[in-house]
């Protein structure tokens, strides 16, 4: 958290993707909305898929960083103290998941500015962040594991790279199911970011069952699915990490 407030350019480097992807590439797509059906503005649409985007891309950079805690030497000063094992790990994963509620913070007031109003209201908001939050603490498990597992931080950003942008184009978060191939609808129905980010949308643009978005089905649905992501990654975390002190 420290370093966060003392250099507080690593939250806003690596905004600068999901920005772009806010400002001009709902842009460049804006008529796209008119496939979405009569009055869907497309930064509308987007803006759930780019939220969530930036929770994907900045949980992978928890395991560069444990890593650079155990080649610098970092992890070892601090396991020579009498401080909490699992406190080292949590404060990892805490600091991160805040740098998330950070930058998330910032695109929804950007995408305020842009015209896009949650339907849910300051509770929308409130919902909208703890979803990310929850979806990037579940993610970041998978870096932080690659992190302790290899050591090396080329890995993980290459493991990272090959992860993220298949699972995001196979997903909703940029385009509506009926708009891709067979193939990829099915890969769709059950990639986990679709689920994220169908119960953000909701809470912005509502849905047909439910058009004040409070759709409880899809949202709880989304919930069982991070928090079942969460215990397979945090555990091996957890396992791996015990490991490493040991």
């Amino acid at each position: 958290m420290k370093k966060l407030v003392r250099n507080p350019i690593l939250v806003f480097f690596s905004l600068f993707q999901p920005i772009i992807f806010l400002v001009l590439f709902t842009q460049l797509f804006s008529k796209f909305g008119q496939l979405l059906g009569p009055g869907i503005s497309y930064t509308v649409f987007a803006t759930a898929g780019i939220v969530l985007q930036n929770a994907f891309s900045s949980a992978f950079q928890s395991g560069t960083a444990i890593v650079d805690d155990i080649k610098s030497g970092f992890l070892a000063k601090m396991l020579s103290t009498p401080v909490s094992r699992s406190a080292i790990l949590m404060g990892r994963i805490l600091s991160d998941v805040f740098r998330v509620v950070v930058q998330s913070v910032i695109i929804l007031g950007l995408a305020y500015l842009l015209g896009v109003y949650p339907v849910t209201g300051i509770l929308g908001y409130l919902l909208i962040i703890f979803t990310v939050a929850f979806f990037g603490l579940a993610w970041s498990g998978i870096s932080l594991a690659l992190g302790l597992k290899t050591k090396s931080a080329e890995t993980v950003f290459g493991i990272a790279g090959f992860l993220t942008f298949p699972l995001l184009f196979m997903s909703t978060a940029l385009v509506g199911q009926m708009a891709m191939p067979e193939w990829m609808k099915i890969v769709s129905s059950y990639n986990p970011i679709s689920f994220a980010v169908n119960a953000i949308r909701a809470l912005i643009m509502g849905t047909t069952q439910a058009p004040n978005g409070y759709d409880w089905s899809v949202i709880l649905q989304a919930y069982g699915v991070i928090a079942l992501i969460g215990l397979l990654t945090l555990g091996a975390t957890l396992y791996l990490f015990r490991k490493v002190v040991s």
